[in-house]
């Protein structure tokens, strides 16, 4: 893929930050998520690609914009698929929290895995500790596995997981193991790259997330040298025939990072609100800042990106 797209995809993650960036706190999530939604869906169709949709808001039924098949851009450049999310961390920029963003990663056609809209168990670490993990063994197995490669003591070691009910026994094995825990709202794909950062406090991320996260986190971590390991977690029978007509036959298949998010990549995001790694908008009258993160697998290369905005 042509460099010259990841600023362009740039300035898509800058929109829809900005457009939902005026709903911080305000506690109307579905405002939020459609101002993303509609400002991203506008700025692609001024990209030179000719872009599908393969994780988006959904599937035609369920969303009107980005939907998984959905053709954006202005079909004069290059054949691509995309995978989004206009805002992930709804309920965080609802409640005026930390680590949201507006998140866009894009491949050559067919290299992403097209996940239906369910569940996924993930595992997900840093380059540190990259090659070591392995989601078939018990979260206490590869909390020591972590914490050897990092050379850290297991009560130094941080996990990073979603506040579910769900996740109510692995928390309390994580916690028996005597590592520590860091329990998030919402914002996986967030969690899962906080893993690369050295000051972002976290070492591994572990439960149950969107399986489309999974595939957007998926191509951060090629482009910073991480590893996550993914297994669909299907919620009902109707999400696994959905699952098949996408092309998936193994249902009990454990996808590495590779295999859902292949070949070159571009990820692409900006801050909504502020995290560990990106600040989030500021709005100062007729102006605004923000700050955003660009990567490519192909080169390493990784570019962050403060912009003054004139509105």
């Amino acid at each position: 893929m042509d460099r010259n797209l990841a600023l362009e995809f740039v300035r898509v993650t800058e929109a829809a930050a900005l457009a939902c960036g005026r709903w911080i706190g305000r506690g109307d999530e579905k405002s939020a998520d459609a101002a993303a939604v509609e400002t991203m869906r506008s700025v692609f169709d001024s990209v030179d690609v000719n872009g599908t949709i393969v994780i988006g808001e959904g599937e035609r039924d369920e969303a009107p914009m980005l939907y998984i098949g959905e053709v954006v851009g202005s079909a004069s450049g290059p054949d691509i698929d995309i995978a989004c999310d206009p805002l992930e961390g709804t309920s965080i920029v609802a409640n005026g929290g930390t680590e949201a963003l507006a998140v866009i990663a894009a491949a050559e056609r067919g290299k992403f895995l097209h996940a239906p809209d369910t569940y996924m168990d993930k595992i997900a670490v840093g380059p540190g500790a990259a090659g070591v993990i392995d989601i078939r063994e018990s979260p206490t197995w590869n909390i020591e596995k972590v914490a050897a490669a990092l050379k850290k003591k297991v009560e130094d070691i941080v996990v990073i997981c979603l506040d579910r009910p769900r996740h109510q026994e692995l928390i309390r094995e994580v916690r028996e193991s005597g590592a520590m825990i860091n329990l998030i709202s919402d914002g996986d794909v967030s969690g899962a790259i906080a893993t690369t950062r050295k000051h972002a406090g976290a070492d591994i991320l572990l439960g149950t997330g969107g399986a489309p996260e999974g595939v957007l986190a998926a191509a951060a971590l090629r482009c910073l040298g991480g590893e996550i390991q993914g297994r669909l977690n299907f919620r009902n029978d109707e999400e696994k025939i959905r699952a098949q007509k996408m092309g998936i036959t193994d249902f009990n298949k454990i996808y590495a990072h590779e295999e859902l998010a292949t070949g070159p990549v571009i990820f692409a995001a900006t801050g909504v609100t502020r995290g560990s790694f990106l600040d989030g908008v500021q709005f100062f009258g007729s102006k605004a800042t923000s700050h955003s993160i660009v990567m490519r697998s192909e080169t390493g290369t990784i570019r962050e990106i403060r912009s003054r905005h004139i509105l």
